[in-house]
C-alpha cells in the first residue's frame, strides 16, 4: 500500500510582500501580487507610517468588490513588516460563534497581534563534560534504594577547565537527561536547569559511531562561567493566559473532585497586571513590544457594540495595526436601523485610511491564474488558461480559480498531466457559479425545504 504526503496549499501562501521597488512603486507582478497598483502603493505608504510610529489611533480599511485582493494586500503588509511580526486573521462573523462575549473575542485577537520580545541575562556554566561522577548514598526511607547526594562535575572549554561539586537536584537532572562524557551542556546557575546542547565534535570523532539525533556542536570558547543573553518572543494574549492560570487556582472542589471548570473570560485585573509587567520590562530595556497586524475580514458583520469597543481599543496605548476589509456598499449597521457606507459607523470610518480595490482586467486575471497554477502544481494548456481567463472576467476570479482543481482531477482520470480546454468546460458544466445557484434556487424554490 502506497502512501502520499498530504499537501495543503493556502490561498495566499505565495505572497511574500507588496511587490514594491525601492521608490515605493508597485511592479505589475511582484512578491506574488498582481495588479492593484494604487492599492499596493497605498499599502506601502501605510507600512512606512507603521515603521515610523505614525499609525497610533488609526486603522486601515480595504474596500472593494469580492475577489479583488483585499486579504492578499493585508498579508502583504504583514510580510513587509517582518517575519517575526504577529499576523492575526479574524472574520467578523467569528465573534458570534465563540463561547465568550463578542468583546472578549475582539480583545483576545487584539492582544494576539501584539508581540513581546523579552531579553534576559543569566549566569550559566557552559562547556563539554570532561568528568561526571555521581556520589550515591543509601536512601533514608528505603534501605534497598540508593539516592544521589552530590556529584563531581568537570567542564571544559577551549580556554578553561573547571571542576565543581553540584547538589542532588542538578545531579539527578543530569542523570535523567542521560548526560555522558563528551556532551556539551549548559547549567543555569540560578535555577539549576540543565540543557544538553549536543555532543562535542571532538568526542563524536573519538566515539567513531553515529550519535543519532544528538547534534554535533563545537566546544565552547571563553570561560566556563559566563553571562548569556536569552531572547524569547511571546504575545500579550499568551501572557494573559499564563497569568490567568496562575491566579485561577481552582479551589477545593478541583482538588477533591477533579473539577476542570475554567473561567472562559480573562478579567481586566489580569490584563492590567500583564501590561504593568511588560511596561516595566520595556522601561528597563529588558523587553520590546512588537506591534503586529490584526486583519478583520467581513468587518460589516460586527454590530454596533463591537464597533464601539473597537473604536475605543484603537486609542489604547498597547494596540496593534488594525486592517479591516469589506465588500459591502451602503448597508445597515448590524444592531441598528442606520444605513452607512460598508455597514460601519461614520465616527469609526472617519479615523480610517481607506484603500479601494478594483476588479481585475483580463491581463491581470491571466497572471493570477498562472501564479495559482504554479503554486498548486497544475499544468494548464494555453487554451485552458484562455477559458479560465474568460470565466474570471465574465463571472468572477474566485470562480475561475475554484474550477482549476476539479479540472486537474478530471485530467488525471483521463490519464493526462496537463489540463485541457475540455477539462475546464466539463468542470464548468458541473459546478455552478453564485449567480447560477441563485437562479437554480428561484427556479426550484417550491421544492426546497423552508
Amino acid at each position: 500500500m502506497s502512501t502520499r504526503a498530504l499537501i495543503r496549499v493556502g490561498a495566499h501562501s505565495h505572497i511574500k510582500g507588496l511587490g514594491l521597488d525601492e521608490n515605493g512603486k508597485a511592479k505589475f507582478i511582484g512578491d506574488g501580487l498582481v495588479g492593484q497598483i494604487k492599492a499596493r502603493e497605498a499599502a506601502g505608504l501605510v507600512v512606512r507610517l507603521i515603521r515610523e510610529g505614525k499609525m497610533a489611533g488609526r486603522a486601515v480599511l480595504l474596500a472593494g468588490p469580492p475577489g479583488t485582493g483585499k486579504t492578499a494586500i493585508a498579508i502583504g503588509i504583514a510580510r513587509e513588516l517582518g517575519s517575526d511580526v504577529p499576523f492575526v486573521q479574524l472574520s467578523g462573523s467569528e465573534i458570534y460563534s465563540a463561547e465568550v462575549s463578542k468583546t472578549e473575542v475582539l480583545m483576545r485577537a487584539l492582544r494576539k497581534a501584539i508581540g513581546v520580545r523579552f531579553r534576559e541575562k543569566r549566569w550559566v556554566l557552559e562547556g563539554e563534560i570532561a568528568e561526571f561522577e555521581p556520589h550515591y548514598v543509601q536512601h533514608p526511607f528505603n534501605p534497598y534504594q540508593r539516592m544521589v547526594q552530590k556529584a563531581k562535575l568537570t567542564l571544559r572549554t577551549k580556554d578553561e577547565r573547571v571542576t565543581y561539586t553540584v547538589g542532588p537536584d542538578v545531579a539527578e537532572e543530569m542523570i535523567s537527561r542521560g548526560v555522558q562524557k563528551g556532551m556539551v551542556i549548559m547549567i543555569d546557575k540560578e535555577s539549576g536547569r540543565v540543557s544538553v546542547l549536543g555532543m562535542s565534535e571532538e568526542a563524536a570523532k573519538e566515539l567513531g559511531y553515529d550519535i543519532g539525533r544528538i547534534p554535533k556542536v563545537p566546544i565552547p570558547s571563553g570561560p566556563v562561567e559566563k553571562e548569556r543573553e536569552f531572547v524569547w518572543t511571546t504575545t500579550l494574549d499568551e501572557l494573559d493566559e499564563l497569568f490567568h492560570k496562575q491566579r485561577g487556582g481552582g479551589g477545593l472542589a478541583s482538588l477533591l473532585f477533579g473539577a476542570t471548570e475554567e473561567r472562559k473570560e480573562i478579567d481586566p485585573e489580569t490584563r492590567a497586571q500583564v501590561d504593568k509587567l511588560v511596561k516595566e520590562r520595556v522601561e528597563k530595556k529588558e523587553a520590546e513590544i512588537i506591534p503586529g497586524v490584526l486583519f478583520i475580514d467581513e468587518i460589516h458583520m460586527l454590530d454596533i457594540e463591537s464597533f464601539s469597543f473597537l473604536n475605543r481599543a484603537l486609542e489604547s496605548e498597547l494596540a496593534p495595526i488594525v486592517i479591516m476589509a469589506s465588500n459591502r456598499g451602503l448597508t445597515r449597521i448590524r444592531g441598528t436601523d442606520i444605513v452607512s457606507p460598508h455597514g460601519m459607523p461614520l465616527d469609526l470610518l472617519d479615523r480610517l485610511l481607506i484603500i479601494p480595490t478594483y476588479p481585475y482586467n483580463a491581463e491581470e486575471v491571466r497572471e493570477i491564474i498562472n501564479i495559482r497554477a504554479r503554486e498548486e502544481g497544475i499544468e494548464l494548456e494555453e487554451e485552458a488558461v484562455g477559458l479560465l481567463v474568460k470565466y474570471g472576467t465574465e463571472i468572477s476570479l474566485r470562480y475561475a480559480i475554484q474550477l482549476m482543481a476539479p479540472a486537474a482531477e478530471r485530467a488525471k482520470i483521463q490519464g493526462r498531466n496537463k489540463v485541457t480546454r475540455e477539462d475546464v468546460e466539463v468542470a464548468r458544466e458541473r459546478f455552478a457559479s453564485i449567480e447560477e445557484s441563485i437562479q437554480h434556487l428561484k427556479e426550484w424554490e417550491n421544492k426546497f425545504m423552508k
